[in-house]
């Protein structure tokens, strides 16, 4: 059994050996044994399934062949109810809690200085760690710059009672500091999300100035068309038309003649 257990604390651990025993044969056998123990009951009828275990299965299978040695109570499926229960089960030789909770320091059987309840302030507790601390190891090197003593000595170094201090000491800071995280990872998620609303927010600035720059060239086109004298664009446009028929180019078929209403069309279109 010792050597399965050790086994099962591998790594990579390998199958348990009574896998072996979930056979088709038996779990037939414990289906069986199961409907034979519920109408072996009192009254015929119950709500709750049989208890196996207070039942002979080699008395209650005495028909059958090939009826294991070890109870077949063994190849039941775990209990949910009784895991939800007791708020735990072991895996591969490991205890895993139902709910994802982080054990305290005092609940992992060390010694535990500073208060278990997040919402109390924990600074003057840890403050005061620090100070032990730090006496601890003022302490330590004292004694370690001790001369010897002469005579023989039954009782243990007084370095190793202020070793042992100054680990638990350490042990209730790191402990006071892993609480933290889940505060400290919600801080940092807060800062990330604040710094990407402020890009945001700057990539959205520039685009309005970028489109404020564009509406006032627009604007500034507009009136420069509105300005200029719409008489003189069409005696430019009616003159270029008469030199190019006066040197022999044939004007093209369906030209229409330009009016100052139509060039003032065509500079609103363009504006």
């Amino acid at each position: 059994m010792d050597d399965e257990e050790a086994e099962l604390r591998n790594p990579f651990p390998s199958p348990p050996s009574h896998y072996t025993n979930y056979t088709t044969h038996n779990l037939k056998l414990l289906e069986l044994l199961r409907e034979r123990s519920t109408s072996t009951q009192e009254g015929g009828e119950s709500s709750e399934p049989p208890d196996l275990s207070q039942v002979n299965q080699h008395e209650a299978l005495s028909d059958q062949t090939d009826v294991p040695e070890w109870p077949l109570q063994q190849l039941e499926k775990p209990r949910v109810d009784w895991i939800l229960e007791e708020g735990h089960y072991t895996v591969f030789g490991d205890t895993w809690f139902v709910k994802d909770v982080i054990p305290s320091l005092g609940e992992q059987g060390g010694q535990q200085f500073y208060p278990s309840d997040p919402s109390v302030d924990r600074r003057p507790a840890l403050l005061t760690i620090l100070r032990s601390l730090l006496v601890s190891y003022s302490r330590l090197l004292d004694t370690l710059l001790a001369p010897p003593p002469a005579a023989p000595y039954d009782h243990p170094p007084e370095w190793r009672k202020h070793v042992e201090w100054i680990t638990i000491m350490a042990q209730n800071i790191m402990a006071a500091a892993n609480d933290l995280r889940p505060v400290q990872a919600r801080a940092n998620l807060e800062t990330m999300m604040r710094r990407q609303l402020e890009l945001r927010r700057e990539e959205t600035k520039s685009i309005h100035e970028k489109c404020d720059a564009l509406e006032a060239k627009l604007e500034a086109m507009r009136s420069s068309i509105a300005t200029s004298n719409p008489s003189e664009a069409v005696a430019a446009l009616n003159s270029t038309v008469s030199g190019a028929q006066s040197a022999g180019t044939p004007a093209k078929s369906g030209f229409p003649d330009l009016t100052q209403a139509d060039v003032l069309s065509w500079a609103e279109e363009i504006g």
